[in-house]
């Protein structure tokens, strides 16, 4: 088992920025403009993961990062 240096190389993070890339597109469209507060909170929901993820692992405890 290979040790993980960057929390760019979690599989879970590059997943959340493949999911912010296609949630920000995705609410652009006309369907989400009558709704900004949804639009939001999508576009927020995907960037915490990421954002977690990488938290997590500048911690530099185990327990957290799990």
């Amino acid at each position: 088992m290979s040790t993980i240096k960057r929390y760019e190389d979690i599989e879970a993070w590059r997943r959340g920025r493949q999911l912010t890339a296609a949630i920000y597109p995705a609410t652009s469209s006309q369907a989400f403009s009558r709704d900004r507060a949804l639009c939001d909170q999508m576009r927020r929901a995907a960037v915490s993961i990421v954002s977690n993820v990488a938290e997590g692992f500048n911690r530099n405890g185990a327990a957290e990062f799990r």
